[in-house]
């Protein structure tokens, strides 16, 4: 069985920071990610790169921004008004915020604070870098109808509901 679209697929990685050498993340040591193939569970990038894979196959890839979590934006950097924050004792840099917009849901990061205003950055916190990832193929399945009409893998190494 190969990877295409609507197979549950079972990986191991582990992902660094082109630029700094840096893991940013790593399965070993423990459970492999099962995602949908085709359902936007992974970055684009890595999804192409591991379409038409087999169980066993082994694959260095770089991934540039675009195909990542896209190219670092300063508009997406807004200075906000402390009342912004009702409710919140002290807002601090490095504190993470969801916004509700007309657009739907976004996740913010303070990155200033002072006497007036809030500094916050809605660039996701990868954006603007190229990945490499080491992936291992663990397992290839079909997807279950519900798995396909949630758009997600459910059971171990998925979804519990």
């Amino acid at each position: 069985m190969t990877i295409e679209q609507k197979k549950v697929v079972t990986i191991h990685y582990k992902v660094t920071d082109v630029a700094s050498n840096e893991v940013i993340d790593s399965s070993e040591g423990g459970q492999p990610m099962t995602y949908l193939h085709g359902a936007q569970n992974i970055i684009p990038g890595l999804e192409a790169a591991l379409e038409g894979k087999q169980v066993g196959d082994e694959l260095d890839v770089t991934i540039a921004p675009e195909d990542a979590y896209g190219e670092y934006s300063e508009e997406r950097i807004q200075k906000v008004p402390h009342d912004a924050f009702q409710g919140v004792e002290k807002v601090e840099p490095g504190m993470a915020f969801t916004a509700q917009t007309e657009h739907g849901p976004i996740n913010l990061i303070v990155t200033e604070v002072d006497e007036t205003e809030v500094t916050v950055d809605a660039n996701h916190p990868l954006a603007g870098k190229s990945l490499a990832f080491s992936v291992k193929v663990e397992s290839i399945r079909e997807a279950s109808e519900e798995e396909l009409q949630h758009g997600h893998v459910h059971g171990e190494g998925g979804v519990q509901h």
